[in-house]
């Protein structure tokens, strides 16, 4: 039985032990004895903290399971304790890097796509739409996000928390895809002497802004070109995200 919080499974046996198992790595966590025959069922208390086992030898037996220190997971790439965006930032800022790095989550010698798509993998549950903070939308772009799900997918992986990350990534992209099309308010407001325009795209497409003063007469027309589709963040530079562009 898999734990509720997904990161732990344990496992019963007819040698009369219990099992449990780091669902991300694979690796043996413990293992409890106590019981003097078949253990036939394993169930988690809601909060993962107790277990109880059944066996035929007549007894139901419960288990506490506070780890006295945390398990360190390979894709906790940044050792905070828990493997979350922060951790696929990292791995991709150092695509391309070979030797020994943290970031070389399964330790090939090479920071690769593999690595970033088993760190999605182990983010959570696929089925549930990554939430987006700001600190988040300025560290990904739609457009990065679209090339590691074609270089994924270009791999053929047939590994389920693989898969899991691919799903993982495609609902990152859509999280990531405004529904529409929208000019922000310019930053700051008023300015003096400079300030920030930022739009978000629903799809990619050639932008022009056009810039009027108070009386409507044109101040100025900016062709910028093909846009990738995508949300604006002020620490993103120009053409990554949509686009932002300072006036002076």
């Amino acid at each position: 039985m898999f734990s509720p919080d997904g990161q732990v499974l344990a496992s019963g046996s007819e040698d009369d032990t219990i099992r449990l198992w780091d669902v991300g790595t694979g690796a043996e966590i413990r293992i409890l004895e106590g019981h003097r025959g078949a253990v036939t069922s394993v169930s988690f208390s809601q909060a993962s903290s107790i277990l109880a086992t059944g066996s035929l030898d007549g007894t139901v037996l419960l288990w506490e399971l506070t780890p006295s220190e945390p398990i360190q997971r390979t894709e906790d790439v940044n050792g905070d304790g828990s493997v979350n965006i922060q951790d696929r930032v990292l791995v991709a800022a150092n695509l391309g890097q070979a030797g020994q790095n943290t970031a070389d989550v399964n330790d090939d010698g090479l920071v690769n796509i593999q690595d970033l798509v088993k760190v999605a993998g182990a983010l959570g549950n696929a089925a549930t739409a990554p939430s987006l903070n700001p600190q988040t939308l300025s560290t990904l772009t739609a457009a990065d996000v679209k090339e590691w799900i074609s270089e994924a997918q270009q791999l053929n992986l047939t590994d389920v928390a693989l898969q899991r990350g691919i799903q993982f990534l495609e609902q990152l992209l859509a999280a990531l895809t405004p529904k529409e099309t929208a000019l922000l308010a310019n930053f700051p407001n008023p300015f003096n002497p400079e300030t920030w325009i930022p739009y978000h795209l629903a799809k990619d497409a050639d932008v022009t802004l056009t810039i009027y003063a108070i009386d409507g007469q044109v101040v100025r027309r900016l062709a910028l070109g093909a846009s990738t589709r995508g949300y604006i963040s002020s620490s993103q530079p120009c053409g990554v995200l949509g686009w932002q562009k300072r006036i002076r």
